[in-house]
């Protein structure tokens, strides 16, 4: 099999996912300023155009990361990254889903309807972007407050993909300068322990 990759969030939450696996694939990288994700080969495998892909030797082709990171976890078993056990997956699932969709997809807006980048491909509404930037912040604090509990990961004490998910989410806050602030010490502490690991440069 082989991964698409590119220089974008949700492909780094695959490399990440990986990393902690201790696994590799063949990996071809996908120029998105050069338009690579528009071509002809390209939107036949993903008619989005979006990154990453994983395409499997039989022909499958999988889009969306997590969606490719579920299959991952079935093909190098350890360690789990989606739960241990049956309630271990749900709250795995409950915690990935919020960090998805409370931080992560806030900071993906403001960099989709603020970056040039992006002008041809959505159509930007500014004001929606400076709504979605005082958002963040505002989930940080709330996180913060679900972190006081003195876990040491997103959905307790075990790393999951729940923290790769918030990994990313925290990169990209960081960039677009909405990052963890520093009323936040829990959740700057979780912030500096997955800074240290290993995949984070992934």
């Amino acid at each position: 099999m082989k991964l698409f990759n590119a220089t974008a969030p949700n492909p780094r939450r695959v490399r990440i996912f990986l990393a902690e696996k201790g696994a590799t694939l063949p990996t071809t990288d996908v120029n998105l300023t050069e338009g690579e994700s528009r071509t002809p080969d390209f939107l036949a495998m993903n008619s989005l155009g979006h990154t990453p892909v994983l395409k499997l030797d039989d022909g499958t082709v999988i889009t969306e990361s997590v969606a490719i990171c579920r299959f991952l976890e079935e093909t190098f078993a350890d360690p789990p990254l989606f739960g241990a056990d049956q309630v271990d997956r749900a709250r795995v699932e409950m915690w990935n889903r919020r960090m998805e969709i409370e931080i992560f997809n806030p900071c993906g807006n403001i960099a989709q309807h603020t970056f040039e980048f992006f002008a041809d491909k959505v159509r930007q509404v500014p004001e929606f972007a400076a709504a979605q930037r005082k958002t963040v912040p505002e989930k940080w604090q709330w996180l913060e407050g679900e972190m006081s509990d003195g876990r040491e990961f997103i959905s307790g004490d075990r790393f999951s993909v729940a923290d790769i998910t918030g990994m990313v989410a925290s990169g990209l806050a960081e960039v677009l300068e909405v990052g963890v602030p520093a009323s936040c010490p829990n959740l700057r502490k979780w912030d500096q322990r997955m800074r240290a690991r290993p995949s984070w440069d992934a």
